[in-house]
């Protein structure tokens, strides 16, 4: 492919790319496959001749487009969002393009320097204390990892080597191995299970601190299993708190456990993925009070910001710098310019209306919920998530989920919050600017049938952000 041909077939592939996103609603959110179909679709070995482009675009409908989640559709309410812009995706092309390597400065000083400064503006939109902010003196700062597994990953072995030095400041005597057998982290029974494979790989001990009745980790619970611990001789050494659990969207407790973590010399990270981008919102902030305790700090603006896959910020302390571990891979793509573009073409206001249309989405679709009386909300709906069930059994609610499955017209995923099953509800298009639910007078919940389930949504749509027009659709199990 020459360049002449590259700009023919790259403008073909930018309208094959708008239509798909423009008609996604049109395609089965939910694939109707079993694992190992694609193997049989396609040669089991790579071609000797070259193969034209339209082939290869036919086989894109043919082979993967009928394996693919359609998480950008707006009957996806699954998982979080998997944010993306048209910004972000002219970014990240242009970043391919560019194609370097950004494993030092001099390899590529701007892919460096952009980034940095784009955690500086990440920082500032989120009030974030002094001394997270790298500026001209180099304060604090931070890298864009990949995923929040690699931000806890490597919070916690930042948090193992600080601990280390200090035991052997005072224990000259211990070696690294004997000190490892000793520490032990903590997070919340509700965490992400990437913390427990962090201790995991870490080679360190992690306990599990029970929550409240809103399934947040609160100071007295920690402080109680800190002084066990202590007692049996181990080093407590880091706690993992989450604001926005995976499960519930639930928040821990960061003001009561900030003052036990710097009093114990245990280094305090915050897994704020999925909630941390709502904190630019000035009503949401007080959720992120406490921060000043912290050491690192990471959250997903690929979730949440507009900013496509992969996009993970890890903001550290300058009171916590360990530079060493502040990222797995040496290199690093030039993934600021995604940040660059959507902050400037959408501005603050921009991303700010964005995360509080879908917050207003989750609160219309609680109370609707709520309206029916044969549902109950199961947690407290702070931002976009919405955790609700039929009152009944599990059993029953598992049925629900497994006729909405099949039905492939929206795709939701399960939790476990206090040994019940649970449905979740999360706002994740674009497109999805609005809902009602209309109720249809069917037999009861004794004779459940997927035909029979209550919620039908009627829905208004338009994307200012996707630049679409008004649409109206009615459907089962489906908000536009």
């Amino acid at each position: 492919m020459d360049a002449e041909e590259f700009r023919r077939r790259g403008k073909e592939m930018i309208d094959y790319v708008a239509e798909y996103l423009e008609n996604v609603e049109q395609r089965p959110v939910y694939p109707d496959l079993e694992p190992g179909y694609l193997r049989s679709l396609i040669p089991s070995e790579a071609p000797l001749e070259p193969e034209s482009y339209e082939d290869i675009m036919k086989d894109m409908e043919r082979v993967i487009m009928p394996g693919i989640t359609h998480w950008h559709s707006p009957y996806f309410f699954a998982y979080f969002p998997a944010a993306s812009s048209y910004p972000a995706m002219l970014a990240d092309m242009l970043s391919t393009a560019i194609g370097c390597i950004g494993f030092s400065w001099a390899a590529s000083p701007a892919c460096t320097e952009l980034e940095t400064v784009m955690l500086d503006w990440l920082g500032k939109m989120l009030q974030l204390p002094e001394s997270f902010i790298a500026g001209t003196d180099g304060q604090g700062g931070g890298v864009i990892q990949g995923t929040a597994s690699e931000a806890t990953l490597m919070s916690l072995l930042a948090a193992r080597c600080k601990a280390v030095r200090r035991v052997q400041t005072y224990t000259s005597d211990k070696s690294e191995v004997e000190i490892f057998s000793q520490l032990v982290a903590y997070t919340s029974e509700q965490a992400h299970s990437s913390v427990e494979r962090a201790a995991l790989i870490g080679g360190v001990m992690i306990r599990k601190v029970p929550t409240d009745s809103n399934y947040a980790v609160r100071g007295d619970s920690l402080k109680k299993m800190v002084e066990e611990d202590k007692a049996a001789g181990l080093i407590p050494f880091y706690v993992c708190a989450t604001l926005g659990t995976t499960p519930s969207c639930a928040f821990d407790q960061i003001t009561e456990l900030g003052p036990i973590c710097n009093g114990e010399n245990m280094w305090m990270h915050i897994d704020a993925a999925y909630a941390g981008s709502a904190f630019i919102c000035p009503e949401f902030r007080p959720l992120l009070n406490g921060i000043e305790f912290a050491d690192s700090f990471n959250f997903n603006p690929h979730k949440w910001l507009l900013v496509n896959f992969d996009s993970f910020m890890t903001i550290y302390s300058s009171s916590s710098m360990v530079l060493q571990h502040w990222q797995i891979p040496l290199g690093r793509r030039f993934r600021s310019l995604k940040l660059w573009f959507v902050f400037r073409m959408y501005g603050l206001q921009g991303l700010q209306a964005h995360i509080r249309k879908q917050v207003a989405l989750a609160k219309e679709f609680e109370s609707l919920v709520r309206a029916d009386k044969r549902f109950e909300i199961c947690a407290e709906v702070v931002l976009g998530l919405v955790c609700f069930r039929l009152k009944g059994s599990n059993e029953l609610n598992q049925n629900l989920l497994k006729k909405i499955t099949n039905s492939r017209e929206i795709h939701l995923v399960p939790c476990q919050l206090s040994g019940r099953f649970v449905l979740r509800f999360v706002i994740c298009a674009l497109s999805c600017c609005g809902c009602k639910m209309l109720k249809k007078k069917k037999k009861g919940i004794d004779h459940w049938s997927c035909s029979s389930f209550s919620i039908h949504v009627s829905v208004v749509a338009s994307s200012n952000l996707l630049h679409k027009k008004p649409k109206c659709v009615t459907g089962n199990f489906s908000c536009h």
